[in-house]
């Protein structure tokens, strides 16, 4: 039998500097097409819950730009601030399982990680903030 959390699904993007000081994450298309239904330029909503239990809504936007191709940004200015997130952090959005009382929109956990030098080993955290 399969580990339930092994068959959820997830993405992630490891920050630019831009996106940091933008309070904005971009993926590639094909990175989240499996999670969202999309029509250009409409906000869809992206809820997630953080390690620390508390609920998020994020903002997302699908765009196609035919100098970069297919993208979507998700606006996320609050939880960037009093997360203090970093250029190089990773965030990692897995999908929750989805019950019958959940809004019609897919539900995420999300998990920040923070590359830290100790005694000259590179080590990657949860950020726990």
């Amino acid at each position: 039998m399969e580990n339930q959390e092994q068959e959820r699904q997830s993405f992630s993007k490891h920050l630019t500097q831009n996106e940091v000081k933008d309070r904005i994450i971009f993926f590639s298309y094909t990175d989240v097409a499996p999670f969202f239904e999309f029509q250009e330029g409409r906000l869809f909503f992206v809820d997630v819950t953080d390690s620390l239990g508390k609920a998020w809504t994020f903002i997302g936007t699908f765009y196609a730009n035919p100098k970069v191709g297919k993208y979507v940004s998700i606006k996320c200015p609050q939880f960037s601030s009093e997360k203090g997130l970093k250029a190089n952090d990773e965030v990692i959005f897995t999908e929750r399982p989805r019950r019958e009382s959940d809004a019609p929109w897919k539900k995420f956990n999300v998990i920040i990680k923070r590359n830290i030098r100790l005694f000259g080993q590179d080590i990657w955290r949860e950020l726990k903030v």
